[in-house]
């Protein structure tokens, strides 16, 4: 596939952040701004207070968030990125659904790891209108989810993961149809190498040895037994046992090198599809698998059966 630089078209960030309308719009960003060499306005991204400010803007602003907080070290998710995923799986829609993008409450999206900052729910909701159901093992995140959406007023449903080895199973009921599902996976396979990502991280970003992340992020977010691969490879297994509750499953996959082991784990499970979805941030590439159960030519009906 070629190599995209952009974000994904309808992504209302890809002419970069206008900072005069979130600050005119959250004043509190203000005093978080600086000026770059080439002497436009920005944040300086090593500051997670930075950070968080510009995505309290950016969720107001485009999103129609007018509260949004995360509690500290927890993962501050770059808005851009998190839009793209977002958009990408609306185009992943339109193309069982006569390409026609679909838009409403009738659309029922599952969140796996839904965090603390809710961040997908929020953009969905406000793109497209669908009715996410947001899933954490973390307590703390999902305390943190429902403040977000008591304070918006959002119906967002959210549900505990008690069981660490579990996906789906615990979280999905009997009667729930799902079009699509979406995941951010812990990448890290232990607490070691979390923290030597988060050293190279500082270093990336200029800075000598840290213990902190500028993005922050719990134990859950950041590694899993097994890492990514052995994540989705439980995803993948679970999701047999509910093929016909759900769509197309996805996930994002940070490492390209994953993808071969990740197919073949697909192929075992008799699949009647997958797509391999690639993202782009400037120099950043990103990319999701997604794969379904359930033939082409039944795919329209889907839709069909989920309408109210």
């Amino acid at each position: 596939m070629a190599t995209k630089t952009k974000l994904h078209p309808r992504n209302q960030h890809s002419d970069g952040y206008d900072f005069t309308r979130l600050v005119a719009d959250l004043p509190e960003l203000e005093a978080f701004t600086t000026r770059n060499p080439a002497g436009q306005t920005t944040i300086d991204f090593k500051n997670p207070e930075a950070v968080r400010m510009l995505n309290r803007a950016l969720l107001k602003t485009h999103y129609n968030i007018g509260f949004w907080d995360i509690p500290a070290n927890y993962l501050c998710p770059p808005i851009p990125g998190r839009v793209d995923y977002i958009h990408y799986l609306a185009d992943l829609l339109a193309d069982g659904n006569n390409q026609a993008i679909p838009r409403g409450r009738d659309i029922k999206v599952l969140d796996i790891g839904t965090g603390a900052s809710l961040v997908y729910p929020l953009i969905g909701q406000s793109e497209y209108g669908w009715h996410f159901t947001g899933t954490d093992i973390d307590a703390g995140a999902l305390k943190s989810a429902k403040r977000i959406c008591q304070s918006n007023n959002l119906d967002i449903k959210l549900r505990r993961q008690n069981e660490r080895e579990s996906i789906f199973r615990g979280v999905i009921e009997p009667r729930d149809l799902f079009h699509i599902t979406m995941c951010n996976p812990p990448f890290h396979a232990s607490i070691e190498q979390a923290n030597k990502g988060t050293q190279r991280k500082w270093r990336n970003l200029g800075e000598g040895p840290s213990k902190k992340l500028n993005f922050g992020g719990q134990n859950a977010e950041l590694w899993c037994p097994g890492g990514e691969i052995g994540f989705i490879a439980r995803m993948v297994e679970q999701s047999t046992e509910i093929a016909d509750q759900c769509l197309w499953f996805t996930s994002l996959v940070s490492k390209k090198d994953n993808l071969q082991t990740l197919n073949r784990i697909l192929r075992k499970a008799n699949v009647a599809d997958t797509k391999t979805v690639e993202m782009a941030q400037g120099q950043k590439v990103s990319r999701f698998i997604a794969w379904t159960f359930i033939q082409k030519d039944r795919r329209s009906s889907f839709f069909e059966s989920t309408r109210k």
